[in-house]
């Protein structure tokens, strides 16, 4: 029987025997150092767990949200893309597609509310962790800027509650966002605060006249009721970043309307038998004979901008095309920085032949004015609402048949009231707008023709009257108390109109051609010219013609 080997006592470092207790304490260690690994490894597994989760999820939501490539006309798919104020209860339930810019939004816990913007079309869409839109698909959309431009696929859905913050009454449900262009993180100035209603205070007048107080800087601070820091955007700021005005539901609105008087004013005509033309803005010599001119050299010989078609539509006319318009910038050279004046602006000229009586051109044109502004009041309701919020005005009022006072009868209402007009000259702006008011409280409207004017202040090609040679057949039209339309009959004599000019100081040699389109036989005629982004600052009271112009002109502002 073989003997069992006997097992020598432990032994330490330099080889005693370790004592019972020191046994007990190093299993105790080695328990603590397996219980500490095992934890570590249980941490690790559910880390990993967890990375396993987040990896599905992202999975879930790879392709449904990031940045496009850049769009080069790659391919044209068949996908749809509605407008956002085309989204209403009828698409309720269906997945839409849309192209927007995101005009608001807010990102917290596992919820992205969005607005998206279209022209000024406007609608709330949601985002909702779950399965379609992960963790990091709302980290991502809280890092979009905005004004970035984007696509959503979204089912269309009916609120619990009643949207009150967008013109759009149903939600998007988000699908999928991809951004198609990137907004800078920071704007010029905030959308939402361009869009607050314009005070007394924009009126802009004295910022054209100087600069800004430094203590205005580019925005400027005001309390309202409530006590609370509101932006204000000065006009010049806005103008220095037109683009991004422009955005503003208030300025969308007002140049759609624009759009819409040129339109009506353009049905009308046609109607009645007018032909468009387009006549020459670079001209020899200097425009109408007048100074207000740009002047310019056309290679070797002088030449100046167009200050007005007016010539070549009278020659027009004389060349046997009886109704004549054009629509198309004009220039003047004043150096006037107040609220209506500008060096270019589009002038709506109109010329036509008549058989007896200026008054037959007065009518029609009294005629165009109520189709244009009944027909703006039909049409753009709710266009007119959108300016109104920013833009707070009284309804237009203009009854028919349309006022006609003469001069006289105007410098009468005048000195009646204590005011001083001098019978036989122009009126300025401030007995303008007191003729108005006046006008207003007489006959109730805002909307009236002034006629028989002074000779002194027409130009020359303009019609004396036959039983007063000292006044003229010429005719002004007024909005709110300022001027919108000019016009007259013309003198279609050679002989008189020769003495006309030579009336005004006006060399006859460079108006050559014009004069001897009246020697072949010439049509008694007239015409006027509407100033359009006059027409729509105070039919919508804008305080400031530079708010009815897209990129203005005037003394002070070349760019942009």
């Amino acid at each position: 029987m073989q003997d069992q080997a006997v097992q020598p006592p432990e032994q330490g470092a330099e080889g005693e025997q370790k004592s019972k207790k020191q046994l007990q304490r190093e299993k105790k260690e080695a328990e603590k150092a397996q219980k500490k690994q095992e934890h570590q490894k249980a941490q690790n597994a559910q880390e990993q767990q967890q990375q396993q989760q987040q990896v599905q999820e992202e999975d879930n939501c790879v392709g449904r949200y990031g940045d496009l490539n850049l769009i080069q006309s790659q391919e044209r798919t068949n996908r749809k893309w509605i407008k956002v104020g085309d989204v209403d209860q009828t698409l309720v339930n269906q997945v839409i597609l849309v192209r927007a810019r995101i005009h608001n939004s807010r990102v917290k816990g596992k919820l992205a509310f969005l607005v998206l913007r279209e022209n000024y079309n406007t609608i709330q869409v949601v985002a909702e962790k779950g399965e379609f839109a992960s963790a990091k698909m709302l980290k991502f959309i809280s890092g979009i800027p905005l004004e970035s431009v984007v696509d959503i696929e979204a089912l269309v859905k009916q609120p619990n509650k009643e949207i009150l913050s967008c013109t759009q009454k149903v939600e998007l449900e988000v699908r999928s966002i991809k951004v198609v262009s990137r907004s800078l993180p920071m704007l010029p100035f905030q959308i939402e605060d361009a869009s607050r209603r314009i005070t007394d205070f924009e009126d802009g007048v004295q910022e054209m006249k100087q600069e800004e107080p430094q203590i205005k800087q580019d925005k400027q601070e005001k309390q309202d009721k409530n006590e609370k820091q509101q932006i204000q955007v000065m006009l010049k700021t806005r103008l220095d970043n037109r683009v991004i005005d422009l955005r503003t539901p208030a300025k969308q609105a007002i140049f759609r309307v624009q759009s819409g008087i040129g339109l009506l004013f353009r049905e009308f005509l046609v109607e009645n038998g007018f032909i468009e033309i387009h006549t020459p803005k670079l001209i020899g010599g200097t425009s109408e004979g007048g100074t207000n001119v740009f002047k310019l050299k056309y290679f070797n010989q002088d030449a100046c901008l167009a200050q007005s078609p007016q010539l070549y539509k009278q020659m027009c006319l004389m060349a046997d095309y009886d109704r004549v318009f054009e629509v198309a910038p004009v220039f003047r050279a004043e150096n006037s920085n107040t609220h209506r004046h500008q060096c270019e602006f589009i002038s709506m000229d109109i010329e036509m032949v008549i058989k007896e009586h200026f008054t037959e051109l007065l009518d029609l044109m009294g005629d165009l004015c109520i189709y244009m502004f009944k027909g703006i009041e039909k049409r753009y309701q709710k266009e007119i609402e959108i300016i109104s919020q920013q833009f707070p005005f009284e309804p237009f009022k203009i009854p028919e048949p349309v006022l006609k006072l003469t001069f006289e009868e105007g410098v009468k209402m005048l000195h009646e009231a204590g005011v001083n007009q001098d019978p036989n000259d122009d009126l300025d702006t401030t007995n303008e707008k007191t003729l108005g008011k006046l006008v207003r409280e007489k006959y109730g409207t805002d909307f009236y023709i002034l006629h028989r004017y002074p000779k002194k202040a027409r130009p020359f090609y303009t019609m004396p009257c036959h039983d007063d040679p000292n006044y003229t057949l010429s005719y002004d039209f007024f909005m709110r108390g300022e001027e919108i339309v000019s016009g007259a009959q013309r003198v279609h004599d050679p002989e008189l109109l020769i003495k006309q000019i030579k009336e005004k100081g006006i060399a006859v040699e460079p108006l050559k051609d014009y004069i001897d389109s009246f020697r072949y036989g010439a049509f008694p005629h007239g015409g006027c010219a509407f100033g359009l982004e006059r027409v729509a600052f105070l039919y919508f009271n804008l305080k400031n013609i530079r708010n009815a112009c897209m990129f203005p002109r005037d003394p002070v502002r070349l760019f942009p």
